[in-house]
């Protein structure tokens, strides 16, 4: 079985944001699959995704300080400013994290940890949407 979908994401607001479940919405078909490997591919570079802690939104809000903090926006030296002065440090970012997660599929569901969850890293200002091309591999049921 094979399965591709564009899931478009809702706008977020800068930060860390859990969206397994939003994801999942979009991709019904991951039930029929009884194992596999779901792959996610983020069409944009100013974002990121990553698997982290999805129950204490301190977790959340603490990786949204750390990369700021670890790359700062303002910083003298940057030559890419095109879409404003979170462009280029939201780039850097998203390099760090990266755009792309490969996921175990076991009896129709995610098979990551209890205290796992997909987060998007929405890096600018003013994201808006983010597409995320699934490719669902498996075998049915």
């Amino acid at each position: 079985m094979w399965q591709q979908s564009l899931i478009t994401l809702r706008a977020k607001p800068r930060g860390f944001h859990l969206v397994t479940d939003e994801l999942l919405a979009g991709l019904p078909e991951l039930q029929a699959c009884r194992v596999g490997l779901l792959h996610l591919w983020l069409q944009h570079t100013s974002a990121s995704l990553t698997i982290n802690e999805n129950a204490d939104p301190a977790v959340r809000r603490d990786f949204e300080r750390f990369f700021n903090a670890l790359v700062p926006q303002g910083a003298a030296g940057y030559e890419h400013n095109d879409e404003g002065p979170d462009d280029l440090p939201a780039h850097f970012k998203g390099s760090l994290l990266g755009c792309q997660l490969s996921l175990p599929i076991k009896a129709g569901r995610l098979a990551i940890g209890t205290w796992q969850g997909v987060y998007l890293g929405e890096h600018r200002d003013h994201g808006g949407a983010r597409k995320v091309l699934a490719t669902l591999h498996g075998d049915g049921a």
